[in-house]
């Protein structure tokens, strides 16, 4: 029988794992459609999402918090890489560089290593102005070292980098040229930034982000998607993690001291409260909240399939030197 004492010291420590992180910002409009999102802020102050599905589905708003409205497909026709999948795009990263917008996006079948990185490129992002230039180099096929999905564009002391992969070894990084429409040395000579040693390899949606003296590479790990179908045991769910370097190339180590290539990762979201499997990561500044980091997540209270995935934002904080929600 357990004392009152006993009861109350239980109920504590189940109070605070489920305080340990914020609920995300409330989020009006269409706030589905949201797996795998990437954001941007144009110019003149609108906000641009784009997500896994529909040919890359856009989204736009004034704020971060909405109203979102749909904008189409980015790539209505698909994309002219020629492998399986090129009419069902996956993962897209948007960065700017100079005056031009580059839109990364996946080519593949799930569970299938025969996957390519695409670019397409626009000076607005409004709808069908994406033009697509196919495949950026960054291919695999059955038996790579790698799967190249997930791309990300990092920048770093004037030189562009693409993280990218995802399962089979997990993530690497190679340097692309200055107009970042193709890799900058041969695939193969990829670096390798995160690894977990022992099977499922579930590291994916690298994405990186420089703050102080530091480069942190956050991805997503666990089990992505068809909750509904196949729910994962308790833990191995999506959730965000990251580890550090003072180098853009590693080696990166998590808030503990183990290597990033070893298994390490230090958790920055997981599932909580309402919210189940967050993962798909990105950064950005807002003009008003500050850093934030946006994702996408399963709302309980609604469902669990990926058609009910929502978008995400929580406000983020580094002044421990390790990033918060």
């Amino acid at each position: 029988m357990h004392s009152a004492l006993t009861i109350s010291f239980i109920l504590s420590v189940a109070s605070v794992k489920a305080d340990a992180y914020s609920n995300p910002l409330p989020c009006s409009g269409i706030c589905t459609n949201a797996h795998d999102p990437s954001l941007i802020r144009r110019d003149d102050g609108i906000y641009f999402r784009f997500s896994t599905g529909g040919k890359i589905a856009v989204h736009t708003a004034p704020s971060i918090q909405g109203p979102w409205t749909y904008n189409g497909a980015a790539l209505p026709n698909g994309s002219i890489i020629n492998k399986a999948g090129n009419q069902d795009l996956w993962a897209p990263d948007v960065a700017k560089v100079d005056s031009t917008y580059y839109l990364y996006y996946s080519v593949g079948s799930f569970s299938s290593q025969d996957s390519a990185i695409g670019v397409a490129v626009s000076t607005s992002m409004d709808p069908d102005s994406w033009t697509d230039l196919g495949s950026t180099g960054v291919e695999s096929v059955p038996g790579s070292k790698f799967n190249a999905i997930d791309g990300n564009l990092q920048s770093a002391n004037g030189t562009l980098h693409m993280n990218f992969g995802s399962f089979w070894s997990d993530l690497f990084q190679v340097e692309m040229t200055a107009t970042p429409t193709a890799i900058a040395e041969a695939v193969t000579s990829a670096t390798q930034i995160a690894f977990v040693p022992t099977p499922p390899q579930a590291q994916e949606a690298a994405f990186g982000y420089q703050h102080g003296d530091y480069y942190y590479l956050f991805f997503s790990i666990g089990s992505c998607c068809k909750y509904d179908i196949n729910k994962p045991a308790t833990g191995d769910e999506y959730k965000i993690q990251t580890c550090r370097s003072t180098s853009v190339s590693g080696p990166y180590v998590d808030k503990s001291g183990k290597s990033c290539l070893q298994g390490g990762g230090t958790t920055v979201l997981e599932s909580h409260d309402w919210v189940y499997g967050p993962g798909g990561q990105g950064i950005i500044r807002d003009s008003k909240i500050g850093l934030v980091l946006y994702y996408h997540y399963v709302d309980t209270r609604v469902g669990y399939s990926d058609a009910q995935k929502r978008f995400g934002v929580s406000k983020l904080d580094f002044s421990s030197g390790w990033p918060c929600v």
